[in-house]
């Protein structure tokens, strides 16, 4: 087989590739936003709750302070060890 039909065979294997990903994609897309259309539909006709408006008291500390302490003495002792 010369280089010409190589490379011949070559480019018709890349643009099949590449059609056939286009195809897919495009499929994927489409059924994307049928199931997005489909999801909004339902959301809408879902009957809607009303929930009393009450806020959760939120921890503004973060992380407790035994698990800081644990990854200090952890940090630590990595640090004496190296």
């Amino acid at each position: 087989m010369d280089i010409g039909a190589q490379l011949l065979q070559a480019g018709n294997l890349m643009l099949t590739g590449m059609v056939g990903v286009f195809v897919f994609l495009s499929i994927l897309i489409f059924a994307m936003r049928l199931l997005a259309n489909f999801a909004a539909q339902f959301k809408e006709v879902a009957p809607s709750t009303t929930r009393s408006k009450t806020t959760r008291a939120t921890s503004s500390q973060g992380v407790p302070q035994a698990h800081i302490a644990a990854i200090s003495a952890a940090v630590a002792a990595y640090r004496k060890n190296n």
